[in-house]
C-alpha cells in the first residue's frame, strides 16, 4: 500500500483559505479544493467516526461527542475507548489486506485501544489533592516518553480552555513528524484542532482570526512539506466548517420551566439529575439530544420544542432514520439549531446556584458541550489561583465565565452555505465532486492504493 497521510484541519471552510494562507492558497492552485456535504450531526467524534468507517451514526453508534448512557443513568462527553465505535474502521480493514500495513493515530478522536500501531492522545493526570497535570497517553506506552522527552510535556493547557492556541497543534504536529521518523507508518492521521478555537470565540471576524490562520497554515506547510519528501498521497479535510451565531438556545431552561427536568440541591448549589428527569436534553453544539424517561409527556415535548425560536428541526423516529442518526444511543428527539442558533448545557435559572463546575474548565462533568470555556472571567482571579497552586495550596480555577452570548461561531447544523462545508483537497487524483462523509473512508482506501 501506498504511504498516505490524513490531515484533519479543523473548522477549515473554503472560504478561509486566502491571503492569510498562503501556503493553502497556493496548495488548492496545485490541487483542486472540494467540499464535502455536511452529516448530521457535524460535530467531531462523529464525524471522525464516519471517516474511519464509512458508515452513518446509526452504524458505527457515535451520536455525538457525548450521550446519555441509560445504564448507568449518566451523561458521558468525551469518553475515549476505540471500542465505544461499533464498525469496522480504516486501519482494521488494510490489516487483513496487507499485514505489512501499520497505522499511526494522531490525536483523532476515540484513540485508545484500538488496534492502530502508534496512537497519541490527550491524558492529564489526576492526582489526589484534586490537581490536574498535562499529559498524553500512547501506545506503545514508551512513545509519550520519546515525544515528551523531544518536545516537552504535552501543552494540554492549549489544547483546550482560555489558553487555547497554536502551542498545541504544532505539538501535534512536531509529534507526527517524529512518529513517522520513527516508525514509518503506511497511513496516518493528524489532528489539528487550533482553528476550532478562534472560530467559536469569534467567528470569521477576520481583524481577530488572521494571526490564527496564518499560524496553522505554517503547521500545514510543514506536515505536506515532509510527507511529500517521503512521496506519500495527502489527503487535506476538516469535520465541518463553523457558521456565525449569535443566539443560544437554553434547552434545559426550557425544559425546567415547564416542570419536566430534575434538579438535586449540594451543598447550595444545582445539579441536573438526569436519571430523575421526566425530560432532558444534551446539548452539542447546534445539535441536541433530548431523552425522554415519561412516555406520558413525549407529546407535550415534541410541541413545546417544535413552537420554541431558535429550533429548525425536530427530528422524531422518521427524522432520524432520515439522517442516519437512529441509534439507540441518539436522544427520543434529536434537535437541529437554526441559522444563527446554538444550543447551551444551562439549566439553572439563577447563576448564583450554578454548579460548582459551570465556572471551570470541566468537559466530563458538565452534562452538555460548553464552548464558553474558552473564555475567562477574571485575569486577575485566574493569576491568583495559579500563585495557590505554585505554593502548592489546593485550588479551584473558577474563572469560566457564564455567558453564552460570548460564543460568535458554531457548527452541527446541515443547513449551511457551501463555503461553510468542510473540505477535502487531496494530491492523489481522486474523483472528489459531491462526495457525502460516508464516502471519505473509500476515498482514504483509493489513496492507498493509488
Amino acid at each position: 500500500m501506498k504511504k498516505t497521510v490524513v490531515i484533519d484541519v479543523v473548522g477549515l471552510s473554503s472560504n478561509l483559505i486566502g491571503k492569510h494562507t498562503p501556503f493553502l492558497s497556493a496548495y488548492t492552485q496545485k490541487n483542486a479544493l472540494h467540499t464535502i456535504a455536511p452529516m448530521l450531526p457535524a460535530v467531531t467524534t462523529a464525524v471522525q467516526s464516519t471517516y474511519l468507517t464509512g458508515r452513518p451514526p446509526r452504524e458505527h453508534g457515535i451520536v455525538g461527542n457525548g450521550w446519555y448512557d441509560h445504564t448507568d443513568a449518566e451523561i458521558k462527553f468525551w469518553k475515549q475507548s476505540n471500542k465505544l465505535v461499533l464498525a469496522e474502521k480504516i486501519w482494521d480493514r488494510a490489516k487483513k489486506e496487507d499485514p505489512n500495513f501499520t497505522c499511526a493515530n494522531m490525536f483523532w478522536w476515540y484513540n485508545m485501544y484500538s488496534n492502530a500501531d502508534y496512537s497519541v492522545t490527550p491524558r492529564p493526570n489526576y492526582l489526589a489533592d484534586g490537581r490536574k497535570m498535562p499529559d498524553c497517553y500512547s501506545h506503545p506506552a514508551e512513545l509519550r516518553d520519546t515525544l515528551q522527552e523531544k518536545l516537552g510535556q504535552f501543552p494540554l493547557f492549549q489544547f483546550w480552555g482560555p489558553g487555547a492556541n497554536i502551542k498545541s497543534s504544532k505539538w501535534i504536529a512536531d509529534a507526527t513528524l517524529i512518529t513517522d521518523k520513527l516508525y514509518d507508518p503506511t497511513l496516518t492521521l493528524v489532528y489539528l484542532p487550533h482553528l476550532d478555537y478562534c472560530l467559536q470565540k469569534f467567528g470569521h471576524d477576520e481583524s481577530r482570526i488572521s494571526k490564527d490562520l496564518a499560524e496553522i497554515d505554517q503547521v500545514v506547510k510543514d506536515l505536506v512539506q515532509h510527507y511529500e519528501q517521503q512521496g506519500a498521497s495527502i489527503i487535506i479535510l476538516s469535520e465541518y466548517g463553523i457558521t456565525p451565531v449569535n443566539q443560544p438556545i437554553h434547552i434545559n431552561r426550557l425544559l425546567r420551566q415547564n416542570n419536566l427536568l430534575g434538579i438535586r440541591i449540594e451543598r447550595g448549589l444545582e445539579l441536573l439529575d438526569a436519571g430523575a428527569s421526566k425530560v432532558f436534553a444534551v446539548a452539542d453544539h447546534q445539535v441536541a439530544h433530548v431523552y425522554v424517561n415519561d412516555p406520558s409527556v413525549r407529546d407535550k415535548v415534541k410541541a413545546l420544542l417544535e413552537n420554541t425560536p431558535g429550533i429548525a428541526e425536530v427530528l422524531d423516529e422518521e427524522g432520524k432514520k432520515k439522517y442516519g442518526i437512529d441509534h439507540k444511543r441518539a436522544g427520543d428527539f434529536v434537535l437541529i439549531a437554526a441559522p444563527k442558533a446554538w444550543f447551551t448545557y444551562y439549566f439553572w435559572l439563577d447563576d448564583a446556584v450554578a454548579p460548582d463546575y459551570a465556572r471551570c474548565v470541566d468537559i466530563h462533568k458538565k452534562p452538555g458541550y460548553d464552548p464558553v470555556e474558552m473564555f475567562m472571567s477574571s485575569k486577575p482571579r485566574a493569576a491568583y489561583k495559579l500563585l495557590r497552586k505554585k505554593a502548592g495550596f489546593r485550588y479551584v480555577m473558577d474563572v469560566i465565565p457564564l455567558d453564552a452570548t460570548l460564543i460568535a461561531g458554531s457548527h452541527g447544523s446541515l443547513n449551511n452555505p457551501q463555503e461553510f462545508h468542510p473540505v477535502l483537497i487531496t494530491s492523489a487524483g481522486l474523483n472528489l465532486e459531491n462526495r457525502q462523509a460516508t464516502e471519505v473512508a473509500d476515498l482514504i482506501w483509493k489513496a492507498l492504493h493509488s
